[in-house]
């Protein structure tokens, strides 16, 4: 099963709009766009995660230096 509940019908006729709308030069400049702009949110949403925990780490760390 796709995403959002799409089978592979469904899925055809999107790409068949998609080729009839952008035309199949303009096809895998889209797609290539699109796989870029996805790693980079996803490099993103990595790096805002790892610094979220390196924060808590920090203040874990800082929390149990003042208990001492």
């Amino acid at each position: 099963m796709l995403p959002f509940n799409l089978g592979i019908p469904e899925v055809l006729v999107i790409l068949g709009v998609a080729l009839v709308i952008f035309g199949p030069k303009r096809l895998p400049e889209l797609g290539r766009n699109l796989g870029k702009g996805l790693k980079n949110f996803k490099e993103s949403l990595s790096s805002a995660a790892s610094e979220v925990k390196a924060g808590l780490t920090e203040e874990e760390d800082n929390g149990h230096k003042e208990l001492k």
